[in-house]
């Protein structure tokens, strides 16, 4: 695939130098570049200056913590990030969602599951940039090549994967697209009855577009639908 044979320049931050000497070994053998920090402060500073394709983040960090620096980025970048945790309640999870993390990880973790779950964060932004044609319902365009999204003229910052979940439903305007589909589609996996992942991004971006209006509903017990404008 493009994404997988493309060479990633990545950016881990993890206070545990072990795991990074493995990790900066591991994505060396897979043609890849991975560079390091070791807290909050110099993530978050080499995030910004950096020319880094996605970072991955850990939560559990000295001086400013996983979920701050991603606050602070969010702000300033758009740069995809997967959220790495050794926390296994879903509160946790979810924290980092609402902070505006792409996908998550707990620890221990599986380096082929990460390169898996890289790539495939990776290339749902290159299939939109490769779907050059700007998408309009009502006051809202959507430039996938310029991965810009615009209200009234306005544009509306979003993280990547709620880009992508929004050129998702936009696309299929007035057609209910189901849990099932969206999560196979965006997350390479099987929705699951009590996971609050696709929520977490549908609620993000109610608040970012709606502005009091209802353009994405919600189909109970089936999935959602983008209202087409009048």
């Amino acid at each position: 695939m493009e994404t997988a044979e493309k060479k990633m320049s990545l950016l881990l931050v993890d206070d545990d130098a072990e795991l990074c000497g493995m990790m900066k070994e591991y994505f060396a053998e897979t043609s890849h570049h991975l560079g390091c920090a070791h807290n909050g402060r110099d993530g978050l500073a080499c995030a910004l200056n950096g020319a880094y394709d996605l970072m991955i983040l850990d939560v559990m960090l000295p001086i400013i913590d996983g979920l701050t620096v991603l606050e602070q980025l969010r702000r300033r970048k758009n740069l995809p990030v997967i959220m790495l945790t050794a926390r296994a309640q879903q509160h946790d999870r979810i924290l980092g969602l609402n902070a505006g993390a792409d996908d998550y990880l707990p620890k221990p973790f599986d380096p082929d599951e990460l390169l898996a779950r890289i790539q495939a964060v990776l290339r749902r932004t290159d299939t939109a940039k490769r779907h050059g044609k700007i998408i309009t319902n009502g006051d809202i365009q959507l430039s996938p090549a310029l991965r810009e999204v615009q209200v009234s003229g306005s544009q509306v910052e979003l993280t990547a994967m709620e880009f992508d979940l929004l050129e998702m439903l936009m696309r299929s305007a007035g057609r209910v697209v189901s849990r099932d589909e969206i999560t196979v589609a965006l997350f390479k996996r099987e929705a699951t009855p009590y996971d609050r992942f696709l929520d977490v991004h549908i609620s993000h971006l109610r608040k970012k577009l709606d502005a009091g209006r209802s353009l994405i509903r919600a189909i109970r017990g089936v999935g959602y639908v983008f209202t087409e404008a009048a």
